[in-house]
């Protein structure tokens, strides 16, 4: 059963809280659409910044780069900056099947609106994320789903790799000078029998892959396994610079951002496009040594629980 509530968060009134026996969401609709608490057992996968607690566009404060369960639209380096949707005050609502539902405004810079729901399931940790953009704008627009979730830091990043792959080494890396580095090596990453591993903090953070096998997990410190599941369309254009379906962001050991991207999206006058992720927590022991994790251990609890 999930129970449904509004509740103080954050520094936020009103959030909307679904909560079961294995997990607790909330979520805050007053600085962009996102979420803010993804938790089990007590523990929040999801980071946040104390000193943007509570922040609005009215604050009157200065302006923020939001924390915790963002998401976002693509392509990255072209699209303009777009603080109605990444920033704005959106609306949240729950329907009678308990779905939640937050809802941007039509952007003015972009023509795009966006709405999000999030259904967690009646027993389980899952979490079902749906992001619909739909184009309110007057001309054609190619968009896609980013997904862009911050977890606390210093953590074990795993992504099943597959082939064929563009990149020789199953992945690349952004320079801090915009360049990308295909053929990489790092002391930290781990490449081998179909996993990538970041078993620490990489040289640079930025890293891109183009997996088709629809999963990436994030065992934090905190001894729970994130799992995200995502479909991948091997057959379809995906529109960021190195056309990748996951990104990650591993910044020291302060801040994690996971990121499935979902593949372009042509939208005429009125047409809209939907993109899901699922989301999973998993109590799970950090190793004594990260060079002891085996992913093959971690593919077998996605194939079990992540379902």
């Amino acid at each position: 059963m999930v129970n449904v509530s509004r509740v103080e968060f954050h520094g936020y009134s009103d959030c909307i809280r679904l909560e079961n026996a294995s997990a607790r969401v909330t979520l805050g609709h007053q600085c962009g659409g996102r979420v803010l608490e993804y938790a089990c057992e007590g523990v929040n996968v999801l980071e946040l910044d104390p000193n943007q607690a509570g922040w609005t566009p009215e604050s009157g404060r200065p302006g923020v780069d939001p924390w915790g369960g963002r998401f976002d639209i693509g392509p990255e380096k072209v699209l303009p900056p777009h603080p109605a949707l990444w920033l704005g005050r959106w609306t949240a609502e729950v329907d009678v099947a308990g779905i939640a539902r937050l809802t941007s405004e039509a952007d003015p810079v972009t023509g795009a609106q966006l709405v999000r729901e999030f259904e967690l399931d009646a027993v389980s940790s899952r979490l079902r994320c749906t992001q619909t953009i739909t184009n309110a704008g007057s001309s054609d627009r190619v968009w896609f789903h980013w997904s862009r979730t911050l977890v606390a830091g210093g953590g074990i990043v795993v992504v099943p790799l597959t082939q064929p792959s563009r990149f020789p080494n199953g992945y690349v890396m952004y320079g801090l000078d915009t360049t990308v580095d295909f053929l990489p090596e790092d002391p930290n990453i781990r490449v081998g029998d179909g996993f990538l591993e970041i078993l620490d903090t990489p040289r640079y953070p930025k890293l891109c892959m183009d997996s088709h096998a629809g999963w990436l997990a994030y065992l934090a410190t905190s001894d729970v396994l994130f799992v995200k599941r995502f479909a991948t369309f091997p057959g379809r254009s995906y529109g960021d610079i190195v056309a990748p379906t996951v990104s990650v962001w591993y910044y020291e050991h302060l801040l994690c951002e996971l990121e499935p991207i979902g593949p372009e999206e042509r939208l005429a006058p009125g047409e809209s496009a939907s993109y899901t992720e699922e989301w999973w927590l998993v109590p799970h022991k950090f190793p004594e040594r990260r060079d002891a994790l085996d992913p093959a251990e971690i593919a077998d609890v996605v194939r079990r629980v992540a379902t």
